[in-house]
């Protein structure tokens, strides 16, 4: 009986009854589960994070994590593979894992719209068959290779088919990730390559299903075909009974209204089921719950709440697990030898080029150009988590063995790791767009239209923004205001996130929605709300990408719109307490990006409340705004925005100019701050104490034009001039005004800076002291940055006088 435990140990316990009964918990399956998910979480993110800088999707990092928790390197010592992996729990492990991959495929099979593959043009087919077909019959090759050397008694029929697939997989889901993250999604490059990935991702299915119907235990042909018959009736089946069911349930869940929870249940347990009955088959579960991922209704809120229900849970705890699962079973010291690492080299050879030359040569014949012909080669390259899929299902069914499964693996692993370099150094679409004239709110014409683009991140920011806007559109019968409410969303890992990016403007740039119905942001609904009761134009429009390069999108934005001001908030938001609380570091790099790269004006709101924390009624606005004037273009731009918001009969607007004894400057001897531009964008330098007399003499115009309008609106206008005669005084001067509500101000005015240090450097020397919590809780700060075309040498738009693309703003009140 001894002997028969030591061959077969007990199974574990579900759980222990603590460490004060002297049980150690690692010897029960649940608090042993529980430390795999934390361990395997925590290692994926770092392993995430030091990847985050090369621009890999996270599925690269998740499964280097996986490798090396494995007997490649960090499992090589034994005492960690029986302390957090015994063998024992592998089971438990394994069998959570793919739980949380039945749903991943759920979620995989909710992306894919299969009336977009029906719709695949003539092009985006051809380049789909031949990135499969060119690949697997050189996989069929290497699979001669590779029985003849490493998997010599394997299924012949089997093997070959599962090399194929593996070598002629492209990954749906990665490729969207690296197209969104690259900003390629919306261009002609990445339409076909999407068209085509999803073409290949569903011929990939079928080709996996022959594979696995072949692997099985009994070699009969017979009990294979019976496997494939019955597969294709389960699809029948879900086709006529269970997406009727779906489509129902859609039906009964209107926009706006929440999904109802006993929908949720049934889907969720209709997907076990069709992979229960997928595994029935001989199949396997995941494609069960692919098929039924694929027959959910996609359009209404129905697959939308599917998604955000499944996808945190399956994304950040379920599915790291699979890779580590997966890793658990790579060693790649089976790759010992030359011959091993010549296999290595011949099957990711092969792998590459069968899918680089032969969607570069379609491509070429169907007259792509060539330096996108072979962007789509390497684009089509991509493996990751469907490959690794195909590639455990081979190792259990014994198909793969040790080093053949670790040579694929590893495959998988490079060609999806230079997939996002390779891209970036081949093909980076310029951005060209027609030329225009009016980029500043400064202008010689006040009567024409004024377009802004305010761009706001979170809830915080809307009813201050929609305050703002209703106070600065005027009352005359002039040029009307035009806003574009762009919402910046961060690009996650989430299906979600890739979802929204797939209904982005076919322009390459965000989408903005032409239909209020087609839109579920209730952010974005706001502005819209506001626009249709009002005399303003406001086009929603939504931005998603990384923090780290959405400047591009919001610059881009601005030039096809043609603003003249970009509005962003501030990267500080105030607390109950009146302090000033950061969102983080990223929200200001995009803003000093922004500034760098801006085709206009720029306008950082730091947010006190304007107007408290609803929309004011355009009857009730009663807002005392101050432009401090101290000269320069920052300041010209100030005071024009402060002219326009005193037409309203609500605005109270104070001017105060500051001005000097004989033979000093606002530098009061210390050195000013300007603004330069260098080879790549525009930075911060220090120049000398005085102004250049060009400026002060546009300032003394300026201030002309100012008194002649002020003159005809005493009653809403106001000035004052102060002399000062240090940085105190400047300071005492600002004091007086902290309880007003919008105090409007230049960023770069020839003045001393006011704090001696700060960490808002993005808001000049006067900004930065008024969004400090020593001067006020009460007054919002617009600081102004007003467009230089002198700076602005390196734009991320080149302007083409022959660009035939106008920009769709409309003109008339019903086109909203």
């Amino acid at each position: 009986m001894a002997s028969h435990e030591s061959m077969c140990p007990k199974p574990m316990k579900a759980t222990s009854n603590g460490a004060f009964q002297h049980e150690n918990p690692m010897d029960y399956a649940l608090p042993l589960l529980i430390v795999q998910i934390c361990l395997v979480v925590a290692f994926t993110r770092f392993i995430a994070f030091l990847c985050k800088p090369l621009r890999q999707p996270r599925v690269i990092a998740e499964v280097i994590g996986g490798i090396l928790l494995g007997p490649s390197a960090i499992g090589r010592n034994k005492r960690f593979l029986e302390i957090f992996f015994p063998e024992r729990s592998l089971t438990v492990l394994e069998t959570v894992a793919n739980i949380g991959l039945l749903f991943f495929l759920f979620l995989v099979g909710l992306e894919l719209d299969m009336r977009s593959i029906r719709r695949t043009g003539t092009k985006a087919l051809c380049i789909a068959l031949a990135g499969i077909s060119v690949p697997f019959v050189l996989g069929i090759g290497t699979s001669v290779v590779l029985r003849a050397t490493i998997s010599k008694d394997v299924n012949p029929a089997a093997f070959l088919v599962f090399m194929g697939v593996s070598l002629s997989i492209t990954a749906f889901p990665v490729l969207a990730r690296i197209l969104a993250e690259l900003k390629l999604l919306t261009t002609d490059v990445g339409r076909m390559a999407m068209s085509a990935a999803a073409v290949n991702d569903v011929a990939a299915w079928i080709l996996l299903a022959l594979a696995i119907a072949l692997s099985g235990s009994n070699t009969s042909p017979l009990v294979s075909l019976w496997v494939l018959l019955c597969g294709a009736g389960f699809i029948v089946f879900v086709v006529v009974a269970v997406k009727p069911l779906f489509a129902l349930m859609a039906k009964h869940s209107p926009e706006g209204e929440p999904v109802r929870e006993i929908y949720i249940c049934i889907t969720l347990t209709v997907v076990l089921a069709c992979s229960f009955m997928t595994d029935t088959i001989g199949i396997h579960a995941l494609f069960g719950a692919f098929v039924a991922g694929i027959v959910v209704p996609k359009d209404g809120p129905f697959a939308g709440v599917l998604t955000e229900k499944i996808e945190d849970l399956v994304m950040s705890l379920l599915l790291p697990l699979y890779f580590v699962s997966s890793g658990l079973k790579t060693n790649v010291a089976t790759i010992s030898g030359g011959m091993s690492w010549l296999l290595l080299l011949l099957v990711i050879f092969t792998a590459c080029f069968g899918k680089i030359v032969g969607t570069l040569s379609v491509s070429l014949l169907c007259k792509v150009p060539f330096r996108e012909a072979l962007t789509l080669g390497f684009l089509m390259n991509t493996k990751g988590l469907v490959e690794l899929i195909v590639l455990n299902i081979g190792k259990d069914r014994k198909v793969l063995n040790d080093q053949a499964f670790a040579i694929c693996v590893l495959m998988a692993l490079f060609t999806t790791f230079i997939t996002t370099p390779i891209v970036m150094a081949v093909y980076k679409p310029a951005r060209h767009g027609s030329p225009y004239m009016i980029k500043t709110v400064q202008r010689k014409d006040p009567d024409t239209e004024l377009r802004i683009l305010a761009c706001f991140h979170s809830t915080w920011n809307i009813p201050t923004l929609v305050n703002l806007i209703e106070s600065s559109r005027g009352t005359r019968k002039r040029g009307r205001l035009c806003i574009y409410a762009m919402h910046l969303m961060e690009l996650s890992e989430r299906p979600s996130a890739i979802t929204m990016v797939h209904k982005a403007r076919n322009n390459g740039l965000p989408f903005w929605n032409k239909k209020q119905g087609d839109n579920n942001d209730q952010m974005v609904i706001a502005f819209q709300a506001y626009g249709h009761l009002t005399s303003v134009n406001v086009r929603p429009m939504t931005a998603i990408s990384s923090l780290n390069n959405i400047h591009e999108d919001i610059c881009s934005s601005a030039h096809q719109k043609r603003v003249a001001m970009i509005l962003l908030p501030f990267h500080k938001h105030q607390r109950a307490d009146g302090m000033m609380e950061s969102l983080g570091q990223s929200f200001r790099i995009m803003n000093g990006l922004v500034l760098s790269h801006a085709p206009c004006s720029v306008g950082i709101l730091v947010d006190r409340g304007l107007g408290g924390t609803s929309q004011v009624h355009a009857s009730d606005v009663s807002y005392n705004v101050v432009v401090p004037f101290f000269g320069g273009c920052d300041d010209r731009e100030a005071l024009a925005y402060g002219m326009r918001m005193a037409e309203h009969p609500g605005i109270y607007l104070t001017v105060i100019k500051f001005i000097t004894p004989p033979g000093k400057t606002l530098a009061f001897g210390a050195k000013l701050i300007g603004v330069a531009a260098d080879e790549n964008r525009k930075v911060i330098k220090v120049a000398d104490d005085s102004t250049d007399d060009e400026d002060k003499k546009e300032d003394n115009q300026f201030w002309s034009d100012f008194i002649s309008v002020s003159c005809k609106s005493e009653e809403s206008i106001v000035y004052e001039e102060r002399l000062v005669d240090s940085k105190d005084d400047v300071i005492t001067v600002l004091r007086e005004r902290n309880k007003s509500n919008l105090i409007c101000v230049g960023r770069m005015p020839p003045v001393v800076p006011l704090l001696d240090g700060s960490d808002c450097a993005e808001l000049g020397p006067v900004g930065s002291y008024l969004a400090s919590s020593d001067f006020s809780t009460i007054a919002s700060v617009l600081v102004f940055q007003q467009y230089n075309p002198k700076t602005d040498i390196h734009p991320l738009v080149m302007e083409v006088s022959d660009y035939s693309d106008i920009p769709d703003t409309p003109r008339d009140r019903d086109e909203v």
